[in-house]
This record gives C-alpha cells, sequence and structure tokens, in this order.
C-alpha cells in the first residue's frame, strides 16, 4: 500500500508577489526550497490563510536570498502580496518507509526569514 504524506513546508510563508501575466508557478526563494527540501518543478499545494484559498501549483525557484515568494499565473488571483500562506509538498511511500519517515517543516517570520526548523508538529490540544 502506498500512503501519501507530508514530505515538507514552508509555514506563514508571506506573498511578496502575485503575477498575473507571469508563466503559471509559484516562485520561492531557492534558499527556501533548499532547507524544506522543495525542488523546482515539484507539485506543491498552497494553503492561503487570509482568503482560505487551496489551490495546487508547481514551485520554480527565484534568487536566493531574496526572501520571493511570488504566486502566478491564474493563481495569482488566489493570493495577493502580505498574504500568508502555507506551501506544502507531498510524498508517496510504502508504509515501512512511513514509519521512518520524518518532515521538513520550515516556519517563516513575516519577512520570509527562518525562525525555527522542525520534524514534528505537536499533538493538539482540546
Amino acid at each position: 500500500m502506498q500512503l501519501t504524506l507530508l514530505k515538507c513546508k514552508l509555514h506563514r510563508a508571506r506573498v511578496t508577489h502575485a503575477e498575473l501575466e507571469y508563466e503559471g508557478s509559484c516562485a520561492i526563494d531557492e534558499a527556501l526550497m533548499e532547507c524544506a527540501g522543495i525542488r523546482e518543478y515539484e507539485q506543491i499545494q498552497i494553503y492561503n490563510l487570509a482568503n482560505g484559498e487551496r489551490f495546487t501549483t508547481y514551485a520554480i525557484r527565484a534568487e536566493a536570498g531574496s526572501r520571493v515568494i511570488s504566486v502566478n499565473g491564474a493563481a495569482a488571483h488566489k493570493a495577493s502580496p502580505g498574504d500568508r500562506v502555507i506551501i506544502c509538498a507531498y510524498a508517496a511511500m510504502s508504509e515501512a518507509e512511513a514509519d521512518a519517515f520524518e518532515p521538513s517543516l520550515v516556519y517563516l517570520n513575516e519577512h520570509n526569514r527562518i525562525l525555527r526548523t522542525g520534524s514534528q508538529i505537536p499533538a493538539q490540544a482540546a
């Protein structure tokens, strides 16, 4: 059996650009992509905390150190500069692989600087 698990995420990234006329994708600071483990052209899910939009696109590189998060093409209708988003990638794996797997979690501040990284999300309290 194959399971789909969270591979990695950039948590609370701030959208810096929304480029309707750019070829569809999401440009992400290359250093942030490397830290999270997101590959160029990898499918990503974006969850917009400002408006509840959830959409699928793919990652492309923005200049390393630029802190750019640019939502492009048709997806530019779903996010605006200043919106906070969660960018996730998922991976299919066997149950045995899943038992040993830990996701890469990257938490960002309002300037898309890394606050901390981790591999576990604490249990939600009642």
